[in-house]
């Protein structure tokens, strides 16, 4: 009985890749150049400027909701305020991981994060409001819950597919910005008295 070999080819010669892939020398060798440059390779095709600033507004906008937050939380009282200064708290933690993986994003992109506080609320998209009593406070986050959801849809929009890790990350902070405004939402379509 004779002893036959397959014999397997490759679909592509040694060396050479398919269409749109880069070699993998070139890729060694871009690799190489701009190493102080990090993450952010030659590929990147984002406006890395302008996305850092809209970044660092986004920064500013998480900042204001964990201190207005913060303060609802303290400020809180009335027959419901334990069950609300529990959400008040819950998302100010929240924000504040938002506002900890916009910073992170600013720095790999080669930029810095700006937490002045003298520029804080001016570069923020929602406002600091205190609010008269709990339903007010309630109806506050909602308000600037809906102000992230629509800045941070711009900034994915903007993005497109230029930036996929950055609108990776703003998608997953848009995900729960939503979740807290339908929480908001319910707590005043149930307040007592309306």
């Amino acid at each position: 009985m004779a002893k036959t070999t397959a014999k397997s080819t490759p679909s592509q010669p040694a060396g050479k890749v398919p269409a749109g892939f880069t070699p993998r020398d070139k890729l060694r060798a871009n690799a190489r150049r701009k190493i102080e440059d990090g993450a952010v390779t030659e590929t990147y095709s984002g406006d890395r400027k302008t996305l850092i600033k809209l970044l660092n507004d986004a920064l500013a906008t998480e900042y204001v909701c964990v201190l207005r937050y913060y303060r609802h939380y303290f400020m809180a009282s009335g027959m419901l305020a334990d069950a609300v200064k529990g959400e008040f708290l819950e998302h100010a933690k929240q924000e504040q991981a938002h506002a900890h993986r916009i910073a992170e994003r600013i720095v790999q992109l080669g930029g810095e994060p700006d937490l002045d506080p003298d520029t804080l609320t001016a570069r923020a998209h929602a406002e600091y409001k205190e609010g008269k009593d709990l339903r007010d406070m309630v109806k506050e986050n909602l308000i600037a819950e809906r102000i992230a959801i629509d800045s941070y849809r711009e900034l994915i929009l903007w993005i497109g597919d230029k930036d996929s890790t950055t609108r990776r990350m703003l998608e997953d902070i848009l995900a729960q910005e939503e979740e807290h405004a339908d929480e908001f939402a319910d707590l005043l379509q149930g307040w007592i008295g309306d």
